[in-house]
């Protein structure tokens, strides 16, 4: 069967338009693809710049918290360095509501009953002036540190907790303050006078940062200064103010473990330094006990009070070079 003549020209002509759509498809479609691929790796490319730059935003940010947060560290340690504890300060923090003429008195007092006691006793002369010195400047300033440490070591014990409750409520949507005050209230001494002193603080125009250093201030502790180090950059950059405090809260929890994995650790040292340290008075004690005769010398005798002031002295050093070497500070 044969073809037409129109037919064969119609098919020519198909096969010339095929043949010229090929060579302008061969010779346009890599354009269009490279057009494409260039715009997608354009793209691509102005993505990653996105992201560099956020992520560089984000680095500058991070070592711009991380600035103000040593910067608050240096102001505080320089703070703590420049200022020398008075009387006053250290009757604050020891909790006690005596004014420092009361403790000036009450130290002479001690003093006076300490020389007392020496003369009765029949100690020697020389020693009785020293025993009265050491009763009214040393006795009072040492029960005055004890009750000092032992009020921030119940406060310690306490912050986390406090922490948590103020964490608690910030979540729940209460302000800052009202927060402060469910803690004043439900918080027993000495961390709910503290926050007391804040909430009262905000009456008279002190801020919440504000109160939270002055409370640094009566309670020298780390776990405070991170707190009042949280406000005061929360009070000036702004931020998730819970999800701050929630992270101190694990950094004091995590401080507070550690602290009493090092104590017991270290309570077997203790144990040994006590022993040794309570053993020559305890032989004392008993040998007395045994045969007096044989100790009356070291308490009647000249050389007798000689051979215990030097052994005083040497226990002492003893016993204080023996407490260095079991404390441990965190």
């Amino acid at each position: 069967m044969l073809f037409g003549d129109d037919l064969t020209n119609y098919a020519l002509i198909a096969m010339v338009g095929l043949a010229v759509g090929g060579v302008i498809l061969a010779v346009i479609y890599p354009w269009l693809v490279g057009s494409a691929s260039e715009g997608r790796l354009k793209a691509i490319a102005g993505e990653k710049r996105e992201n560099k730059t956020r992520s560089r935003l984000l680095e500058e940010s991070k070592d711009n918290r991380r600035k103000q947060v040593q910067e608050s560290l240096n102001k505080i340690g320089d703070q703590a360095k420049k200022k020398r504890l008075s009387i006053k300060d250290r009757i604050a923090q020891a909790g006690l509501e005596i004014s420092p003429r009361t403790f000036y008195i009450l130290s002479v007092v001690t003093g006076i009953i300490a020389a007392l006691v020496a003369l009765v006793a029949s100690a020697p002369l020389f020693s009785i002036p020293l025993i009265g010195i050491a009763g009214a400047f040393g006795l009072p300033r040492w029960v005055l540190s004890f009750l000092r440490n032992r009020r921030q070591n119940k406060f310690l014990n306490d912050f986390a907790d406090a922490i948590d409750v103020m964490v608690r409520g910030l979540k729940s949507g209460l302000p800052v303050n009202e927060a402060m005050k469910i803690i004043s209230t439900e918080q027993g001494a000495p961390v709910g006078p503290e926050f007391t002193e804040v909430v009262e603080g905000q009456r008279i125009g002190i801020s919440i940062d504000q109160g939270i250093e002055r409370m640094a201030e009566r309670v020298p502790l780390p776990e405070v200064n991170f707190l009042a180090i949280v406000m005061g950059i929360q009070a000036k950059t702004g931020g998730n103010l819970s999800e701050a405090l929630g992270n101190l809260s694990k950094v004091l929890r995590d401080r507070k473990k550690m602290k009493l994995k090092v104590k017991a650790v270290s309570q077997e040292a203790k144990s040994s330094a006590a022993i040794i340290g309570s053993m020559p008075f305890i032989i004392m004690v008993l040998m007395y006990l045994t045969n007096p005769a044989y100790m009356l010398p070291m308490f009647i005798t000249q050389a007798g009070h000689y051979m215990l002031g030097g052994s005083a002295v040497f226990m002492s050093i003893g016993i204080m070079v023996m407490k260095k070497m079991i404390s441990f500070k965190l």
